[in-house]
């Protein structure tokens, strides 16, 4: 074969950018198929997130989001005790704020570029389990929905927080969290 003839068609750019890879076909479907035919249910997708670059991505942005509603409510009030001046009116004030300006944050990121700040620092994203693409639209809001409005629901909202988090450590083959269950997204690597 000589060296001035094209590459294979399998060998240009593009089929080698992990995020334009589309994962196998599933027998029934469904992205949560049956995966009994031994096939590595993961292949052609991008290699998932390590966790702990997941758990980093979330704690910088509640930073994000927190500091800029502490200091905004600190403003308001004139003072910083949301929690331990025992005003149960002012604790659950904050707590609807921070909710719902991560929820507005988290939705806009996710279906506008698919990660967060944080996601971008740690080089992690959110794919949409059968085609890698950008949860764009209801999936976005969806998944950003689960993840943070629970919580203002009292005492409950917390036990569903801290279940849908953890989910991912046991949850197999895609270390999906519940939120990433709702709208059939993983959480995957950028760089390769």
């Amino acid at each position: 074969m000589s060296t001035d003839q094209p590459p294979p068609p399998g060998d240009e750019p593009r089929d080698r950018d992990p995020f334009a890879k589309q994962p196998p076909s599933r027998a029934n479907g469904s992205p949560y198929g049956d995966h009994d035919d031994g096939a590595d249910p993961l292949a052609g997708m991008p290699p998932l997130a390590h966790l702990g670059r997941r758990l980093l991505a979330r704690i910088v942005d509640g930073l994000i989001i927190g500091i800029p509603v502490g200091l905004i409510m600190a403003l308001i009030w004139g003072t910083y005790y949301p929690m331990g001046d025992g005003s149960d009116a002012r604790s659950s004030v904050f707590t609807l704020v921070y909710v719902l300006a991560y929820f507005v944050y988290e939705g806009l990121m996710l279906t506008r570029y698919g990660q967060t700040l944080g996601k971008k620092a740690m080089k992690i994203r959110v794919a949409m389990l059968e085609t890698g693409e950008l949860p764009a639209g209801g999936a976005g809001w969806a998944r950003a929905a689960t993840y943070a409005l629970p919580e203002v629901v009292p005492c409950c909202g917390f036990v569903f927080w801290l279940v849908n988090v953890l989910w991912c450590t046991w949850d197999r083959p895609y270390r999906q969290c519940l939120h990433d269950k709702v709208a059939k997204t993983v959480v995957v690597s950028t760089t390769p």
